[in-house]
């Protein structure tokens, strides 16, 4: 693949989105990508520009006809990469961002081995709870389950990259720019935007 795959996980409540959003409005080379979910928009969410957002049926009809990459069920809702758009963007050179959980980053680092896996961390367990419940949108139901999932995610930080720490959102945004530009500079992806710089027995 001519471009770069970045995959960005974290627990909730961690600043993933935040730091994405953060990352998309300075970096304009980088597309991100939209997932399907099953789950209901928040306030402000757009059909096709947050998610793409369905239900159960066409997601599963979606999922059965092989047009996602990764899929998982997450928090009792689903969510799932469209193969065909994240192929078409590599293939043309540009750089993709999934914004996806542990479930899905491992299906896609199975697919895609090069892909560049970078997980945030909160500073603490006892920040991240802090977090959610000074959200104050979620029931503590939901909290308990968030807490509980976040743990499970947390255990797999061994499996990324990159890891950054959202201690101090300035820093840690700063920290995701400079993950996403070196990436740039690894050898393949040089080679394949500058072939004329190589020599011929290297090129391929």
């Amino acid at each position: 693949m001519a471009g770069s795959l970045f995959i960005v996980a974290a627990p909730s409540g961690a600043g993933k989105t935040t730091l994405v959003r953060g990352l998309l409005a300075r970096d304009a080379a980088v597309s991100l990508s939209i997932s399907y979910t099953t789950r209901a928009p928040r306030e402000g969410e757009l059909d096709g520009v947050a998610y793409h957002f369905t239900d159960i049926a066409d997601f599963l009809a979606r999922r059965d006809a092989g047009e996602f990459l990764e899929w998982a069920e997450v928090h009792g809702n689903y969510y799932a990469t469209s193969r065909r758009w994240l192929e078409a963007q590599l293939a043309a050179g540009r750089d993709v961002l999934l914004e996806i959980d542990c479930q899905g980053a491992a299906q896609v680092k199975r697919l895609f081995p090069e892909a560049v896996g970078i997980f945030i961390l909160p500073p603490s367990f006892a920040e991240l709870e802090s977090r959610l419940r000074g959200r104050g949108t979620d029931s503590p139901e939901v909290i308990a389950r968030r807490l509980a999932a976040a743990e499970d995610e947390m255990r797999q930080v061994e499996h990324f990259d990159y890891v950054i720490i959202n201690n101090d959102l300035r820093v840690a945004l700063d920290e995701l720019c400079c993950v996403v530009n070196a990436a740039r500079y690894r050898t393949r992806c040089v080679r394949a935007r500058y072939p004329q710089s190589f020599l011929p027995e290297i090129r391929n």
